[in-house]
């Protein structure tokens, strides 16, 4: 919930300099479609470009294979303490209050309006909308959708500029600006300018129906009075659009400013900076490392002893041509520079290494989510660091999981089941081609407290009824332990850790 917090910070920001841009270079424009379409995208693009991510690739060449290493995995038993501090968990609360508050009010005032719809008299018009009438004499017309809502005495006089406005506000579609600006604020409730931009764009909306209305040559001077009137009256659905007093001398003052000229539009070419420093900050740099071939030597035949170097990594040596009846030299290849050995068919270093799903720091993160401490071990005290080797399949699975420097069972036990419940892979590859790799992982299992200090004590291992020495703990494979009990000593006799194994089928 933190990292939303932290992006939603970076949305209030980008809203705050989309805003002032608008507040600057537009609001006094007569650009009404323009500028409604400015503040949508803007209040949209604000939510999307912090998730845009440019990613730039960096290649490093190395002239040699680096070693596996991977951090060690700490499985502690430990009083659980909250990781987030407690102004951090207030914050998180407070702005779920704040979404929730805004959002409830959202819904409150759209069931007002359904209510009231209902309720009313309805009268479908030519064009598909319909003309409510509600008895409520405070309440003044207003549209939302499809539906024109009126008081019986504004309908009995069938006034046709306050028709005109509502319809212009429907055929505009400003119910669904509404609803989408208004939900984008309840996400930014706390952001001054996301509520400035709301107002500014119900202002906009009020600019494109006064034009509506003018453009069917409607007396300006009436339609202003008319204004001035229906403004007076009280009541409003702030969900709705309708006539208010609040934009009353502003939209008044666009009614009789000049036009403006086209020319004007260029100053939207100040968006393109502003989203172009915006990538740049979210973009970022990974590095990709590009290991040499391995140097080779080839052996031709020639007249006399000679070495031509054939680029950076690669030699051919000519050797003097052999008599016709001596035995032919065969071409020969020289020892990989770059040990890369094969046991028990997988290997131990690759071109390119296998990758747990996330990169080294999802495996340790998995790890340290997954490894549980075993109870017998904890109340034992015993700790101590469990090496297990597995390897990584062309398909990315993980098979032949065993423990090459054991501890104790029950935690070479715990480390196995943990590497044989970890996801496939993305697999190692040589000259291009998938290949089965080995790999090892260290993890650490230590005690806090008074128990840290205890010494293991003696024990017998049994595995499925016979007694065995406790290094065979690392030929289970992962995954084949289906039980795991534990005898407390008695009588003098030390205690028994009991394996029992799945049966093969």
């Amino acid at each position: 919930m933190l990292d939303f917090l932290i992006y939603d910070l970076k949305v209030a920001g980008l809203i705050l300099v989309f805003y002032m841009f608008y507040r600057l270079l537009l609001s006094k424009e007569t650009f009404h479609r323009v500028n409604r379409i400015v503040l949508l995208l803007t209040a949209v693009a604000s939510f999307i470009l912090p998730l845009c991510v440019i990613t730039m690739h960096k290649t490093v060449t190395l002239s040699a294979m680096p070693s596996v290493s991977v951090g060690d995995v700490q499985a502690e038993l430990a009083t659980v303490e909250s990781s987030m501090p407690l102004w951090q968990q207030a914050a998180v609360i407070l702005y779920i209050i704040g979404v929730l508050a805004v959002l409830g009010y959202i819904v409150a005032s759209v069931w007002k309006v359904v209510m009231l719809i209902n309720r009313s008299e309805k009268h479908p018009m030519e064009d598909g909308i319909t003309l409510c009438v509600t008895g409520l004499q405070e309440v003044a017309p207003f549209s939302w959708m499809n539906y024109i809502v009126m008081n019986r005495s504004d309908y009995e006089q069938q006034d046709a500029a306050i028709l005109a406005h509502e319809q212009g506000h429907i055929r505009l579609r400003h119910s669904w600006d509404v609803l989408l600006v208004d939900t984008l604020t309840a996400l930014q409730w706390f952001n001054p300018a996301m509520w400035m931009l709301r107002q500014d764009l119900r202002a906009i909306h009020e600019y494109e129906a006064d034009a509506a209305v003018l453009s069917q040559g409607i007396n300006a001077r009436q339609y202003q009075y008319l204004l001035i009137t229906k403004a007076a009256s009280i009541g409003g659905y702030s969900i709705a659009n309708g006539i208010s007093h609040s934009t009353l001398k502003s939209r008044i003052h666009m009614m009789l400013h000049k036009k403006s000229q086209g020319s004007h539009l260029l100053k939207l070419l100040a968006l393109l900076p502003i989203v172009g420093i915006t990538l740049a900050l979210n973009a970022e740099t990974v590095t990709d490392v590009v290991y040499q071939q391995p140097q080779k030597k080839m052996i031709k035949k020639g007249k006399k002893n000679a070495t031509v170097k054939m680029g950076p990594v690669n030699e051919i040596v000519v050797v003097e041509q052999a008599p016709a009846d001596q035995k032919e030299v065969k071409p020969v290849e020289m020892p990989n520079p770059i040990k890369v050995e094969k046991q028990e068919g997988a290997f131990d270093v690759v071109e390119q290494m296998p990758q747990f799903p996330g990169g080294p720091a999802a495996l340790m993160q998995f790890l340290s989510t997954n490894v549980k401490y075993p109870k017998e071990a904890f109340e034992q005290g015993i700790q101590g660091r469990v090496i297990a080797n597995f390897v990584v399949e062309k398909d990315g699975s993980i098979t032949e999981a065993r423990v090459v420097k054991s501890v104790d069972p029950a935690l070479d036990a715990e480390a196995l089941r943990v590497v044989g419940t970890m996801p496939k892979w993305a697999p190692g590859t040589q000259n291009g081609e998938p290949v089965r790799v080995k790999y090892t992982v260290p993890i650490t299992f230590r005690l806090q407290g008074g128990k840290a200090e205890k010494a293991a004590e003696k024990y017998i291992l049994e595995i499925d009824g016979k007694q065995v020495d406790d290094s065979e703990i690392g030929n289970i494979p992962a995954g084949s332990i289906a039980k795991m009990d534990v005898v407390p000593a008695k009588d003098g006799q030390p205690k028994k850790i009991i394996i029992t194994t799945k049966k093969k089928e």
